[in-house]
């Protein structure tokens, strides 16, 4: 049976704040809320409810380049080129606690979906995991050859997938903190990774302009993509599993049904490259 078509995709709102560049974009639980990274160093938390005035959270050193809800949306994850991970409140007072993550560039922040840990990649070839509440570093994880610009939580936090400059997917075991496998198959840098929402199967994007997509049980090459122009620099998953939203630096998003292994929509919004990409956790809204 065919997944239901989505309703085409109608611009909704129009954020405006940010003094350079958007790194990354991430919804709030209930969507009613969007956090935007910039490289101006600050975040801005966007309400999706009209006229409600956004939040601007400074601290940050330099550029901020991923930013996460965590799974109850109490609280907020970026991560910078200052090194560091900060855990803000997502309220009008912004307070952060700060995390002296790495010794580069912090890539990516996610939250483990209990919320008690959180995973970040880096510039220095690692992955790193933390206590979100004790606020510790527990384990790295440090196999990669060159720049970690993506890690991920299984949706039942069992497992932990990473994107590198080495051309490589790796998936990891929490457990044992072992590398249970690593895909070879893109011809350049990986830029961004993700798990299906069912968590068995994870999609990944290239500098090579292609979108890939593994099963984590028998490791098989399911999905081969070659849609965009240029680099994909990030996808998201549609909430049902059914879709998935790849952002390029040929300027376009495309969402592709994953059920007929076809291109859905190509959207034509942005003046620059795409950089960044999210649904909404209801999958009615993405940015």
């Amino acid at each position: 049976m065919a997944a239901p078509c989505p309703e085409d995709p109608s611009l909704e709102r129009h954020f405006k704040g940010h003094r350079d560049a958007v790194t990354s974009v991430d919804f709030s639980l209930n969507t009613k809320q969007l956090a935007s990274g910039s490289m101006d160093s600050c975040l801005m938390v966007w309400h999706m409810k009209p006229q409600s005035r956004a939040y601007r959270f400074a601290g940050h050193k330099d550029a901020v380049t991923c930013v996460n809800f965590s799974p109850s949306g109490h609280l907020l994850a970026s991560g910078s080129r200052d090194k560091t991970v900060r855990i803000w409140i997502p309220n009008v007072k912004g307070e952060s606690t700060v995390f002296r993550a790495h010794t580069a560039t912090v890539r990516s922040v996610h939250f483990c979906s209990d919320g008690q840990s959180f995973v970040t990649a880096s510039d220095d070839k690692t992955v790193k995991v933390w206590s979100t509440h004790r606020q510790k570093f527990l384990f790295s994880l440090s196999q990669h050859i060159n720049w970690v610009r993506c890690a991920r939580f299984s949706p039942d936090g069992r497992l932990i997938v990473s994107a590198s400059d080495d051309k490589t997917v790796k998936l990891w075991d929490k457990t044992s903190r072992e590398c249970v496998h690593s895909y070879c198959e893109h011809g350049s840098f990986v830029t961004s990774v993700d798990f299906h929402p069912s968590g068995t199967c994870i999609a990944a994007a290239g500098m090579d302009n292609t979108v890939k997509v593994w099963d984590v049980r028998t490791h098989r090459l399911l999905q081969h993509y070659q849609l965009h122009s240029a680099a994909v620099n990030a996808l998201s998953f549609h909430p049902s599993g059914n879709y998935l939203l790849t952002a390029s630096s040929d300027s376009t998003l495309k969402i592709l049904d994953l059920m007929e292994g076809r291109l859905l929509y190509t959207l034509h919004g942005h003046q620059g490259p795409a950089t960044t990409v999210a649904f909404s956790r209801t999958g009615e809204y993405f940015a």
